[in-house]
């Protein structure tokens, strides 16, 4: 094996946005995560939507905009012809 090419490896703090913390190894000192085993749906049997950009927030705004448009079509009487 050739000398010096590997990365060294430290303790890494490993901080989750739930709040859990822990301590692995890696060629970097700190480490930010969005999802943990503490928050993960699939470990705590919770149904949780993650949502990292936005997207299911815009498609429920988009929603709301569509269903005031098809009330306002109901309510509106069409002309008789």
């Amino acid at each position: 094996m050739k000398e010096s090419i590997h990365p060294e490896y430290m303790p890494a703090r490993v901080t989750c946005a739930c709040g859990n913390a822990f301590v692995t190894r890696a060629t970097v000192p700190a480490i930010r995560i969005d999802i943990c085993s503490n928050c993960h749906p699939f470990f705590t049997g919770k149904q949780k939507i993650v949502d990292t950009e936005r997207r299911v927030e815009r498609f429920h705004q988009r929603y709301k905009r569509y269903q005031k448009q098809v009330n306002a079509r109901q309510e509106k009487p069409r002309p008789s012809r």
